[in-house]
């Protein structure tokens, strides 16, 4: 195994110094049951409407409009069957992650229309055409394309994968986030529902200190969610800067790659992700012999369980489907860990096609 680095923050951000630090401080405070009137429950109830400040400051959104669940996969699938009133027509993008879609799929009364996209990934904000609710990511998980702000009607936002990283788009009316992605611990999901909206929790009622949500709260995870959020968006025009540039590298030297299409738009997009495809590379393969040279990447549709099947992203975006690696880069990534890895890429591509006489 060599010394490469960690390139998969897009499928989980490694945990920030500042969510480690509150939640150790809230785990002696932050057992209690929010609901009871005790001081335990008191200290509890004090951590948790903190977090949800805390995350309300870092957002621009409402204290009241903040919800913490148990994942952001929770998140995206309250947040958005909650906006659904029978028989509704839901248009959404193709390009949507697999929570949206599996969401939509479980409502067999709903009117569904998949917007096309562009190559980079996007939708024509100007031919939504006509829908009672419309789920439109904020910027995609696997190519790192950002959608365009939208205003019209009742707007879901999926988050999780820009949330803390880029400002929220306008025009939502419900949004999701996940913890873990921006630096938060896992088992932490941020449910954004704006006020007046039409929202109805979608699930079994529960008794809890927040009515959109079920189940016991995880306070001192929620305390490190919040407080690495802040963190993050403190010091992101610093970050975003610093990994634009380090992509903007990584896309000029794939594209030098034979046989290699790098997708995704190369300015309007999360700072730190790119994704590219080779022909004639199995991703499966070229996963395993970086791993071998000590780099973690993605391989084959992010949001899908397994690595052998296509990616419906990059399909509907007319791109390679096949032979596709995500490389996405941690807060402290540097250019000495990037450099290392397009030292040795072009050398792991040519000897896959070796073996399988290309």
């Amino acid at each position: 195994m060599g010394d490469g680095g960690y390139l998969d923050s897009a499928s989980s951000e490694p945990l920030h110094p500042a969510a480690r630090e509150a939640m150790l401080a809230a785990l002696d405070q932050g057992y209690a049951d929010p609901r009871r009137l005790h001081p335990p429950a008191r200290n509890a109830r004090l951590i948790l409407d903190n977090a949800r400040e805390a995350v309300a400051e870092a957002l621009g959104v409402r204290r009241d409009e903040v919800s913490f669940t148990s994942s952001g996969t929770d998140a995206v699938h309250r947040g958005l069957l909650g906006l659904l009133p029978p028989g509704a027509t839901v248009a959404h993008a193709a390009v949507e992650h697999s929570a949206v879609l599996h969401a939509l799929a479980w409502r067999p009364d709903l009117k569904l229309r998949s917007l096309p996209v562009d190559a980079t990934g996007r939708v024509d904000a100007e031919r939504l055409g006509t829908y009672d609710v419309l789920a439109l990511q904020d910027a995609n998980h696997e190519v790192g394309t950002i959608q365009p702000a939208v205003g019209v009607g009742t707007v879901f936002r999926d988050a999780c994968a820009s949330m803390g990283r880029v400002p929220l788009r306008e025009g939502w009316s419900a949004a999701a986030g996940s913890a873990h992605k921006w630096g938060g611990p896992a088992g932490v999901g941020v449910l954004l529902v704006r006020q007046g909206v039409r929202w109805r929790n979608p699930f079994p009622a529960d008794d809890r200190v927040d009515g959109r949500v079920s189940g016991f709260e995880n306070v001192p995870a929620a305390l490190g969610a919040a407080a690495a959020l802040q963190a993050v968006v403190a010091e992101r025009d610093l970050v975003n800067a610093r990994q634009h540039a380090l992509v903007d590298r990584i896309r000029a030297a794939v594209a030098r790659i034979p046989d290699t299409e790098v997708v995704g738009d190369a300015v309007v997009r999360l700072p730190h992700l790119v994704t590219f495809s080779f022909l004639y590379v199995d991703g499966e393969a070229i996963v395993d012999a970086l791993a071998r040279r000590g780099f973690s990447v993605a391989s084959g549709s992010a949001c899908t369980a397994s690595t052998l099947e296509p990616s419906h992203v990059l399909a509907a975006m007319g791109a390679l489907t096949h032979g596709n690696l995500r490389v996405s880069l941690t807060r402290d990534a540097t250019e000495t860990e990037v450099n290392a890895f397009l030292a040795v890429l072009p050398e792991v591509v040519a000897e896959i096609r070796r073996d399988v006489g290309m």
